[in-house]
């Protein structure tokens, strides 16, 4: 039977959508498998981790009648893309195997049934929900998520902190070394409600959202939550923990404060960077009269050493910090300038946008 027939890319990109949280190797062998589902011309995709479910529908996939299979998502991902853009694509059930046909090529793929296929549902009481562009979220995402932990023993720092509030969402992400707050105005007004979400599905969203005006729904759910855009549907449970409380963190009064264009500092940054160790990549930071040194070593006595001019007639500080987290606040903020203050070289910095509240980055300093 011809489940399905359709354009290569009416195919390829929905799958594209959904197979990025597929894991490679799973003890459950149908968790690296995508599920087919076709009624009439609408192919819905659906893909899960236990964790995470993405489910996306496409329209415009003839064949014959109704049906529902699943199948090695990354070897369907990557045998769509070897072949050409314009290639008519069909896809037969035929004794548990998958065929996939385009022109003269031939592929026969194993399938596992689709009523075996874990499905997660949200929670659909006591849920709360509200709006807002899929560039404004986006953009919360970029200047926050580089500062999540990877691997951290402490669970609830491999995620990111949401934070609904009156009519104000706030998003906080930190690894114990630096924390990076950001903040939005959305339309709806609701009750104060804390969420992490986990490191996975952060960077999925951020693959997935596009820097347009289009619409995203979130509802969050006591466990859950669940964003909606275009063609997408992804549903995430949430890290069970309790996120450092960031307004302590975030230092109150800072007496030494200096202004800078972000690309100069940027740019002295990436290229004293090039001289530091590589295992603790730090950088000392001297500031006095107009001046702003930045001085690498490394264990080779190399040295490296940028002057940059500016605006400054504070306390000297000479301090010490990782260039790489400097770096990755300077590559995510997308404004001329930063305001970087100080209190003295043993306490953390700040580094925020002039004239912009709704943005802070905290950082500690390090021995060098």
């Amino acid at each position: 039977m011809v489940l399905i027939k359709s354009q290569r890319d009416t195919l390829l990109a929905p799958l594209q959508s959904v197979s990025g949280i597929v894991e490679r190797r799973h003890t459950l062998p149908i968790l690296s498998n995508v599920l087919l589902e076709k009624k009439g011309e609408r192919l819905t995709l659906l893909a899960t981790d236990i964790e995470i479910q993405i489910t996306t529908v496409t329209e415009g996939a003839t064949g014959d009648g109704d049906g529902a299979v699943t199948v090695g998502a990354r070897k369907l991902q990557e045998i769509l893309r070897s072949l050409p853009d314009t290639a008519e694509i069909s896809l037969l059930l035929e004794d548990k195997r998958l065929q996939v046909r385009a022109g003269k090529s031939r592929f026969s793929l194993q399938t596992l049934p689709a009523d075996d296929f874990p499905r997660m549902t949200l929670t659909e009481s006591d849920t709360r929900q509200f709006q807002m562009t899929q560039k404004d979220f986006r953009q919360l995402l970029g200047k926050t998520q580089y500062s999540m932990a990877a691997q951290d023993v402490r669970y609830y720092l491999n995620g990111l902190l949401l934070l609904v509030d009156g009519k104000e969402l706030r998003a906080v992400a930190t690894d114990g070394h630096r924390l990076a707050y950001a903040s939005v105005a959305i339309d709806t007004e609701l009750p104060r409600q804390e969420l992490i979400l986990p490191r996975k599905t952060v960077l999925e969203l951020n693959r997935l959202l596009v820097d347009s005006d289009e619409p995203l729904n979130i509802t969050l759910a006591p466990n859950q939550v669940r964003f909606a855009f275009g063609s997408v549907v992804l549903v995430s449970k949430l890290i069970d923990g309790k996120f450092p409380d960031y307004e302590r963190v975030v230092p109150a009064s800072l007496r030494n404060h200096m202004t800078i264009d972000r690309q100069t500092l940027m740019q002295g940054m990436q290229r004293a960077a090039i001289l530091t160790n590589e295992k603790f990549r730090g950088i000392r930071v001297v500031l006095g009269d107009n001046s702003l040194k930045l001085i690498a070593a490394n264990a080779e006595q190399e040295e490296a050493q940028e002057e940059i001019e500016v605006n400054y007639s504070g306390e000297t500080i000479d301090v010490g910090f990782n260039v790489g987290y400097l770096l990755d606040v300077l590559n995510n903020v997308h404004t001329d300038e930063v305001q970087w203050s100080f209190n003295d070289a043993s306490s953390s910095a700040l580094i925020t946008v002039p004239g912009n509240d709704r943005f802070k980055y905290v950082i500690m300093p390090m021995r060098i």
